[in-house]
């Protein structure tokens, strides 16, 4: 049997050995999945974990329950050699080994984008996985528990002022269903006011959301302001040492939580450790029907999509254009890889990747979003609606959907869930506590520090 072997189980990843469970023939060839993870996650939900409207399980897709036929591998690819046919694998357990593959698809994706700014990777966390996007809504949730015991003064402040870094999609989103949980529980904490919230949303550039329009992009920027967001616009985080944030524009302040969310980056085993062909920005050289390599010089029986690859964007009258590195390529590139492999393979005919825009969809909160397709745009309440009824359709499979779906109306009839579970990320402290009387105060120092 044929080996393949696909790199990263993510949109790409999962779509085409999804695909290539329905289209290969019996004992033909045999796919392997390596990912870390046992889940594919669903990145348009995490804003929406993060503020409680999805369940965190229903932003992950199993792998194992929908890639039947497929070998799974819990570890992460570390070096592709091409010229061997070999990719380095490093499982959760265990040594090093290698795998061997007749035919390779690097569907890696890409990792958070950081700077060496002081204090950052302690103080902050990310918004690209589910963990992070429910330890950030447990330590909102925790801060408004611990604020309304104290009086008002600088701890209070500090608790309640939430720093989000980055106003792409994900920065946006994320910020705007915080801050919605968090004016939403106000009502349940009478110590508590709307003065006591400081939300910070930063932009190194001058604009938020570049994949909508200027006037859309400014909508969006007074409707956060409306609600009590500051957006800092033109300015970038210097400092957040002990969680004393310090601005470009000269502002500081003190807060409890801070958010990553200021892009990605080339996946360090596409970018460093390999010796198939990457352009300038450390992306896979893609030819228009996703093989690897150009068409002078293709790279046989390797095959690429997602955030890694530099994909060339057919339906865009910019030469030279490459598509956007977004859920909606990655999925139609994964469909298509699947499709274009297993034609390969049975000598068919193979497609060149070709997708236009369905336009662009935001939310910002319950009840608020922003659409724009061409020069159609749609704001508030129907934008709103519309994104959640693209999504629901979007997840994969029947069963996540009807989960989805039965969340959102649960919601709807009996409101937002306020339930903090913050000590699930220590879940040995009450244990150790009743072990050991004396170190009970570890423990409560160890509940602090997630705060």
């Amino acid at each position: 049997m044929r080996e393949i072997v696909i790199i990263g189980g993510g949109y790409a990843g999962f779509y085409t050995a999804w695909g290539l469970e329905k289209r290969l023939r019996a004992g033909e060839a045999r796919v392997t999945v390596v990912d870390p993870r046992p889940y594919m996650t669903y990145q348009p939900f995490l804003p929406e974990v993060t503020a409680g409207s999805v369940e965190a399980r229903h932003a992950a897709v199993s792998l194992r329950r929908h890639l039947r036929h497929t070998r799974l591998i819990a570890g992460s690819a570390i070096e592709i050699r091409d010229a061997d046919r070999k990719v380095v694998v490093r499982p959760a357990n265990g040594a090093d080994h290698e795998l061997s593959y007749d035919i390779l698809v690097v569907t890696a994706g890409a990792v958070t984008r950081t700077f060496p700014i002081p204090g950052l990777a302690q103080q902050a966390i990310g918004l690209k996985h589910v963990e992070e996007a429910v330890a950030i809504r447990d330590r909102l949730m925790t801060a408004f528990d611990q604020a309304a015991s104290l009086q008002p003064g600088a701890e209070r402040r500090r608790l309640l002022t939430v720093t989000f870094v980055g106003g792409g999609f994900s920065g946006v989103e994320g910020f705007g269903e915080l801050l919605s949980l968090a004016t939403a529980m106000l009502r349940s904490y009478p110590e508590l006011s709307i003065d006591d919230l400081s939300f910070h949303l930063v932009e190194a550039r001058g604009r938020i959301l570049p994949e909508v329009g200027d006037k859309p992009g400014a909508w969006v920027v007074r409707s956060l302001e409306r609600r009590g967001a500051h957006v800092h616009l033109n300015t970038q985080l210097v400092s957040a040492a002990d969680g004393h944030v310090v601005l470009s524009n000269g502002e500081e302040f003190d807060s409890a939580l801070i958010v990553w969310a200021a892009g990605n980056a080339s996946n360090p085993v596409v970018h460093n450790h390999t010796d198939l062909p990457v352009d300038e920005r450390g992306l896979l050289v893609v030819r228009p029907d996703l093989r690897v390599g150009t068409d002078s010089e293709p790279v046989p029986d390797v095959w690429a999509a997602g955030d890694d690859a530099a994909v060339p964007d057919l339906a865009s009258p910019v030469p030279e254009a490459r598509t956007v590195p977004n859920a909606q390529h990655a999925v139609r590139q994964g469909r298509l890889l699947a499709k274009n492999i297993a034609a390969d393979l049975h000598g068919g005919r193979i497609r060149n990747y070709r997708h236009s825009s369905l336009g662009v969809v935001a939310t910002l909160g319950l009840g608020q979003g922003v659409f724009q397709y061409k020069s159609l745009v749609v704001k508030g309440l129907p934008a709103w609606l519309m994104h959640r009824g693209y999504h629901v359709l979007a997840v994969p499979s029947w069963e996540r959907k009807i989960r989805v779906l039965t969340v959102w109306l649960t919601a709807a009839v009996f409101g937002r869930d306020l339930v903090s579970l913050a000590s699930v990320q220590h879940p040995r402290d009450a244990f150790v506590t009743s072990a050991n009387p004396e170190r009970s105060g570890e423990s409560r120092a160890s509940d602090n520090a997630a705060v």
